[in-house]
């Protein structure tokens, strides 16, 4: 045992000392903030203004296309009909729309200097079945857009909310926001098999490659040195991990100083009043009523039980499929592609996994995500994805997983040790599936 545990301090060390390592803990939250920020402001930079003439013969869409809350979409009313000189000019798009009555499906063509994008395309059909939508209420029914506007609004006064328990116990459900979660950590789970997986394997190859897992294995048994580098490699993943919590949770403890202060004391006053109550929500912004609201949503999540699943789901799945990983590294020296077909039996089950969980993580009480969570094939990436869902996920159904995957991490270790053990000496062969199989059986 304390041979094993030398093998996995020298994984362990090597890797957290590494460059890499650091640069990606503590950058790669940062890396993706920028990501998606960037990407915002990128989208919003390049959408640009478009500038549309329109010949409305009709008289039903003048001064009616324009949305004043979009400003980068222009219509311009004109009676020319010359399409090429108004392209030429400063247009990017020419509508002529002929004289019809009330036909919503006329269908209208749009001459255009290039492609619009679908947005914009979308925008204009929307505000042209609007217009027609105006018309037809005027006409038929003597009301306009504002009226029938006021009649929604005071007609929608009814709120609906989930909630689970009955008195002191009783909490809301925030179902958008426990899909986000549970699809989130199930596909975090799900990289990461294949990235620590990846690892394991490749550390296998390199050290058969350079024979130095000959000189190893003379002094550690073949399955020391398996578990140890398995072992060694997740807690690197898993302190990685850990470090991405803290950075989290102190980013997050810091949010509210760049939240304006009467914006806070809002959110403040809205808490204290135990939540929005019906008819006071005009005297608090809409910022404030969706901070109120979000802060509300993640108090109400059992964090502890997400944490805990989330970390043993991670190394239970990762041990599960390491292993797998690390014998297929054992039969195979450096050629990428022969370990590439070898992983295919095992990459397949992690990708089925995510396709289960993407629809389990929407319908958290059904058989498929049942015994997606079951199966230690799927439960590591499928059980995260319903694991945060109100009620989804009794004690005993959390219970039976984790003793299935724990007996099949200990199913998958010996099979894989089996391998390992005469695959990591074995030089200048291609093993077949059948040579494997029998590997396992063989006594030692």
């Amino acid at each position: 045992m304390n041979k094993t545990w030398l093998i996995i301090k020298r994984e362990y060390s090597t890797r957290v000392r590494n460059k890499t390592f650091l640069l990606s803990t503590f950058l790669l939250p940062l890396v993706m903030v920028l990501f998606v920020a960037g990407s915002i402001f990128i989208s919003a930079k390049n959408s640009g203004k478009n500038k549309i003439a329109v010949n409305d013969e009709t008289g039903i869409f003048k001064n009616n296309l324009a949305d004043k809350s979009d400003k980068s979409i222009v219509f311009i009313y004109t009676a020319d009909t010359s399409v090429n000189k108004l392209l030429d000019s400063s247009f990017d798009a020419y509508i002529h729309i002929k004289a019809i009555k009330n036909n919503l499906n006329n269908d209208i063509t749009i001459d255009v200097k290039k492609q619009l994008n679908s947005r914009t395309e979308d925008y204009i059909r929307t505000q042209m079945n609007m217009a027609m939508e105006n018309k037809m209420l005027e006409d038929n029914f003597s009301m306009s857009r504002p009226q029938l506007d006021s009649i929604r609004n005071s007609a929608r006064t009814i709120s609906l909310q989930q909630t689970k328990g009955e008195g002191k116990n009783k909490q809301q459900i925030y179902s958008g926001l426990t899909y986000g979660i549970g699809f989130f950590c199930g596909i975090l789970i799900y990289i990461t098999m294949f990235i620590y997986g990846a690892a394991v394997m490749r550390g296998v190859m390199e050290e058969k490659t350079n024979r130095i897992a000959e000189v190893m294995i003379s002094s550690v048994k073949p399955f020391q040195l398996m578990l140890g580098k398995i072992v060694g490699i997740g807690a690197v993943g898993l302190t990685q991990f850990l470090l991405w919590i803290i950075l989290i949770t102190g980013l997050a403890t810091t949010a509210h100083f760049f939240i304006p202060n009467d914006i806070m004391q809002q959110v403040q006053q809205i808490q204290s009043n135990g939540g929005i109550q019906t008819g006071s929500s005009a005297q608090f912004s809409e910022a404030a009523q969706n901070i109120a609201q979000a802060t509300d949503a993640l108090h109400s999540l059992n964090w502890t039980k997400i944490i805990a699943c989330f970390i043993f789901y991670f190394l239970g799945g990762f041990l599960f499929y390491s292993s797998l990983f690390a014998a297929v590294g054992s039969v195979v020296s450096d050629d990428a592609q022969e370990a590439q077909s070898l992983m295919l039996p095992i990459t397949m089950p992690i990708i089925f996994a995510f396709i289960i969980m993407a629809q389990a993580a929407q319908n958290p009480g059904t058989p498929l995500a049942f015994w997606g969570s079951i199966i230690p094939f799927t439960s590591p990436i499928v059980m995260m994805g319903i694991v945060p869902a109100a009620g989804a996920v009794s004690w005993w159904h959390l219970a039976l997983s984790m003793a299935c995957l724990i007996a099949g991490f200990l199913a998958t270790t010996w099979i894989a040790a089996k391998i390992y053990r005469t695959g990591i000496l074995l030089y200048g062969k291609k093993p077949t599936w059948k040579e494997m199989i029998k590997w396992t059986f063989k006594k030692p």
